[in-house]
C-alpha cells in the first residue's frame, strides 16, 4: 500500500493519522538523502510502494536526470489533492469532513 502520515495540521482537521497517497498530493521527505525536500507527487508505483516527487532527481554518469523513487513510509503529507470524488467520499463516509457527525 502507498499510504503516508499526515502533517499535524491535517491530522487535526481530518482526525486521522494517515491516508493513501494520490497523484498531486504535496509531500515532504522525512528520511534519506533528500530529507526536508517538498514537492508534488508526479507518479505512484503501487507494486514498489514508491512515489516519484517533482524536483527530486539524480544525475546519471552520462548527464541525464532520472526521478528517484521514495518509499511512501518516508513521506509526510502536507497538502491533499481534493479533486478526486472518491477521496472526498471516503473522508465524508468516515465522518471526517463537513457536518456529518464525526469526531470534533
Amino acid at each position: 500500500m502507498t499510504a503516508a502520515h499526515l502533517s499535524k495540521e491535517l491530522r487535526q482537521k481530518y482526525h486521522r493519522r494517515s491516508i493513501a497517497l494520490r497523484k498531486e498530493d504535496t509531500v515532504k521527505v522525512m528520511k534519506g538523502k533528500f530529507k526536508g525536500k517538498t514537492g508534488k507527487i508526479m507518479e505512484l508505483n503501487t507494486k514498489k510502494g514508491a512515489a516519484y516527487i517533482e524536483g527530486i532527481q539524480r544525475t546519471k554518469k552520462d548527464g541525464t536526470k532520472v526521478n528517484v523513487p521514495t518509499q511512501a513510509s518516508n513521506l509526510l503529507v502536507t497538502a491533499l489533492a481534493l479533486e478526486d470524488k472518491k477521496r472526498i467520499e471516503s473522508l465524508e463516509r468516515t465522518g471526517k469532513i463537513g457536518n456529518t457527525g464525526g469526531k470534533k
